[in-house]
């Protein structure tokens, strides 16, 4: 055994994929995972950059791991490694900075590291063009209910506020075959929901020979037995084609939630931001989902206060959301990242002004999620038993097929199954009675 591993990750569902696969081949390599602020030998932070905010807790994070465990060697990877590897260099305690460009070798860095004597943090961040999707999803999500398999990662687009493509590279795809032998192990070793991960999902299969689709994907995928849900990462509107809105619609193993990136109700800034979409064509998608599907989980990411954003647009964006069924929000307040169009626009909104109007958002989002939740009351839903207790009450912890977390009693043998709960109460987060469950539990 090499030692022991701990692991912080930070960020989207893609740097959740990329962590499972990182803790996976280092346990093949025989290192030990602990918890994070456990005794380690280890350290891995798994960054994100995508806001100045997510810098901020990227360095929490680090030095959480140095006091934690004075003698663990740190090592930072992730999108902040790659885009500012010298910045993460420079922060006290870090051993190995390694970007996303260079994640499949972190596992034989490490490695190195241990083997050597301590000194100034080593970076690794080579350039992320022509890389290719290399990174195999594990064969069990260790400790896991919920595994993740990254079927994309990279962006074409090239929206006027946004770092990702600086940190994540163009789109490439993982072939089709590669993704069903990945579920397929996946559900054997007991994970019963599938969430496919990607920093542009909606782009897959465009750069594959043959060329192929998100529709035609999940259309294999969801014939795959022992599948109870499979669930997919934020995505844009443009990409809710007529195939994959067939598909999402149509077939039971969909899990009824989807996260569709909206910014802002304003046309003028849609067009500003380079988003490639109108508010029509999401508001169509989203009449079309919702007319569809009956409970719909639906969220969205809103920047409030981007360059150039008046009042009037901070408005259509507040009626906007108003008017259509969001189930929850994520809110952002508009920051420069360094190397983006955005910072040179004239018109920047003051920090005052962009807090205001953030939330006010956030107001909205918060009284439509307690009335969606409201709305449960009475229901009886199956819900995936997740691996870590309600902090509050102890109680299990499950996720509905549309995305809301329910407290309820029930045994640890539960945990990483499926179970049936009555949902009856909604006045603090959402509360329910076991029915029962694939393992057999009642009441």
């Amino acid at each position: 055994m090499n030692g022991r591993v701990a692991f912080a990750t930070l960020g989207c569902r893609v740097n959740q994929a990329d962590t499972q696969q990182l803790q996976a081949a280092l346990e093949a390599r025989g290192f030990a995972t602990v918890p994070f602020g456990a005794a380690a030998d280890v350290i891995v932070v798994n960054t994100c950059t995508v806001t100045a905010r997510a810098e901020v807790s990227d360095r929490q994070a680090i030095r959480r791991a140095r006091r934690s465990n004075p003698d663990a060697r740190v090592v930072v990877t992730g999108c902040w490694a790659q885009t500012s590897a010298a910045d993460v260099a420079r922060e006290s305690g870090v051993d190995l900075v390694v970007g996303n460009a260079d994640k499949p070798r972190l596992p034989a860095l490490v490695e190195e590291i241990l083997r050597t004597r301590r000194g100034p943090a080593r970076i690794e961040a080579g350039e992320l063009r022509g890389a290719r999707l290399t990174l195999e999803t594990p064969s069990r999500a260790r400790g896991r209910s919920r595994a993740f398999v990254k079927v994309q990662d990279g962006c074409q687009h090239r929206c006027a506020f946004c770092i990702v493509p600086r940190a994540r590279g163009d789109s490439r795809s993982l072939p089709p075959e590669r993704v069903a032998d990945q579920v397929r192990a996946l559900v054997a070793a007991g994970h019963v929901e599938i969430t496919l991960t990607g920093v542009d999902l909606g782009h897959y299969g465009a750069d594959l020979v043959p060329r192929t689709s998100l529709a035609a994907l999940l259309r294999e995928l969801v014939q795959i037995a022992g599948v109870r849900w499979l669930r997919l990462s934020s995505m844009l509107p443009a990409y809710f084609t007529d195939d994959v809105l067939e598909v999402v619609t149509g077939a039971p193993a969909i899990a009824p939630h989807f996260h569709v990136p909206l910014q802002s109700g304003s046309d003028r800034v849609l067009r500003a931001m380079r988003r490639p979409y109108t508010v029509a064509m999401y508001r169509a998608v989203v009449d079309r989902l919702a007319r569809a599907i009956p409970g719909l989980g639906l969220g969205a990411d809103v920047i409030a206060g981007f360059p150039g954003e008046r009042s009037e647009d901070a408005d259509a964006t507040r009626a906007l959301v108003e008017a259509l069924p969001f189930t929850y929000l994520h809110v952002f307040p508009y920051s420069d990242r360094t190397g983006t169009e955005a910072t040179t626009r004239p018109g920047h909104v003051d920090r005052a002004t962009i807090a205001r109007r953030a939330e006010r958002v956030r107001d909205l989002g918060a009284a439509k999620a307690a009335a969606f939740r409201r709305a449960l009351v009475g229901r009886t839903e199956d819900v995936l038993v997740l691996e870590t207790r309600d902090r509050a009450t102890g109680g299990l912890v499950g996720l509905t097929g549309n995305y809301v977390e329910v407290v309820f009693d029930g045994p640890d043998t539960l945990m990483r199954s499926v179970a049936t709960v009555r949902l009856c109460d909604a006045d603090v987060g959402m509360r329910g009675v076991l029915v029962s469950s694939a393992r057999g539990g009642h009441e």
